[in-house]
């Protein structure tokens, strides 16, 4: 088995593989596995590791930097920053890995861990399964040949981890964020309204916006532990919405909890989801794109978009590791999801909400145009997507009455929309996604498949 999903470890806090125990171990073996790949013995390995705003991030926190300093290795605290910070700050201090603590955009009670390599990029699969092989060793009693029998040993307390706290982690990525920004311009005179989430990008997202000359009205700014994403954030955008509206601001930026997708707002209120943005950034920059990543979720109207401005696309799966993959195979350099992962791999090497989001502004600011006047040229197909949450996971490919009803959807469909069942990465969850030139159609048939994966699977 792997304790890896698609976005790391990831569970409810106190279950396995959440769980204090879990975790010590976890920053024990790849302490060790990090120590075996050292090629420079006179230095000592280290990571950085950051965390959300969810409660449960101090105990996960303690419990990691444990297993780091007994495996030997360094520890740099940086505190809560968002997701792109930590894999910023890795490559700043030349770590060898970089942990991020948090369930991004799961409820409080979630939490997880993502690893990041040396040069701030996701864990590469050698490593990620070297780890998992030792974790499963440990969690199931396999005892250390070399080891007295001890499932964790001591090699020698001389050279036990040290650990050091980073006073001005915040300071940097700030610095770093508004180096994103064109020198030529600022944000002077936009009224600019960011949900932060009650997240990681609580502290530093307004103020990277207000340094660079923004009046910033910043809400949901204010952690208490379990408010993380709490109605609110980039999944549930409704009170950016009105915000944007009662203080007639000339734009909204919503961020996950973990600060690594971003939806905005223009200045009617209306949504502009990731295809939005990547449609702007792609077809209204002054360095015009060659060719775009989306995902299998992008909506139709963006492929259709970029073909009749002569961009290149392609969808790759789910998730920003698969979109990286592609656009280095192509050699690109913007891609993302509709869900917000933007990848700008120009400013950044990792999906960053706060520098998607300047990106967008500094179009607006260098064309002296209004948020929904950029997104002119941009037809959204009418799009549905279900979540049907299930007891455990299954495959709903598995069960051949499933499969009779995809196909049927399917050959209605086709010519004029598509029909997209996935199963999450990260939770008993099976996303049904349609989209097709009938709005009334598509949500009939969207919750139609959900209520049928529903009674089959339970």
């Amino acid at each position: 088995m792997s304790y890896f999903g698609t976005d790391g470890i990831r569970g409810k806090f106190g279950e396995l593989p959440i769980t204090p125990d879990f975790i010590l171990k976890l920053g024990y073996v790849t302490g060790r596995v990090l120590i075996e790949n050292n090629d420079n013995p006179a230095r000592r390995p280290s990571v950085v590791i950051g965390k959300d705003t969810r409660l449960s991030g101090y105990v996960i926190e303690g419990a990691l930097q444990a297993g780091f300093n007994a495996a030997g290795v360094d520890v740099h605290m940086l505190g809560p920053l968002p997701t792109p910070a930590i894999a910023h700050l890795t490559r700043s201090f030349h770590a060898d890995a970089g942990i991020v603590i948090s369930a991004s955009h799961n409820p409080y009670y979630d939490n997880g861990i993502k690893l990041f390599s040396g040069d701030g990029k996701k864990l590469t699969d050698e490593m990620q399964n070297a780890i998992n092989d030792k974790l499963k060793a440990i969690m199931s009693g396999v005892e250390d040949e070399d080891a007295d029998g001890l499932l964790m040993p001591i090699i020698d307390p001389a050279q036990l981890g040290k650990n050091h706290r980073i006073d001005d982690a915040k300071g940097r990525y700030i610095e770093f964020c508004k180096g994103s920004f064109p020198y030529q311009y600022d944000l002077g005179g936009l009224t600019v309204v960011v949900d932060c989430a009650n997240g990681a990008g609580y502290s530093v997202a307004p103020r990277v916006m207000r340094e660079l000359g923004a009046n910033v009205i910043a809400i949901h700014n204010k952690p208490d532990g379990i408010n993380i994403n709490a109605n609110c954030g980039s999944t549930n955008p409704e009170s950016l919405q009105q915000a944007v509206l009662e203080h007639n601001a000339d734009v909204g930026i919503a961020l996950d909890g973990d600060g690594d997708r971003i939806v905005m707002v223009d200045e009617a209120g209306k949504l502009v989801d990731g295809d939005g943005i990547l449609y702007v950034l792609a077809t209204q920059s002054q360095d015009r794109t060659e060719g775009v990543v989306g995902t299998l979720m992008s909506n139709m109207g963006l492929e259709l978009a970029l073909k009749a401005a002569d961009i290149e696309f392609t969808r790759a799966k789910v998730g920003d590791r698969y979109v990286m993959q592609d656009l280095e195979a192509n050699g690109w350099i913007l891609g993302g999801e509709p869900s917000g992962h933007i990848l700008c791999l120009d400013k950044s090497r990792t999906g960053d909400a706060i520098i998607a989001g300047l990106q967008v502004l500094a179009v607006m600011q260098a064309q002296g145009k209004a948020l929904s006047v950029l997104m002119e040229g941009f037809e959204v197909l009418p799009q549905k997507l279900v979540n049907v949450r299930l007891n455990k996971m299954q495959d709903p490919f598995e069960h051949e009455e499933l499969v009779a009803a995809f196909d049927k959807a399917q050959a209605t469909l086709e010519g004029r929309g598509r029909l997209l069942i996935r199963q999450s990465g990260t939770e008993p969850m099976i996303r049904v996604m349609v989209e097709s030139d009938d709005e009334i159609e598509c949500d009939v048939m969207a919750n139609d498949l959900a209520d049928h994966i529903k009674a089959v699977l339970g």
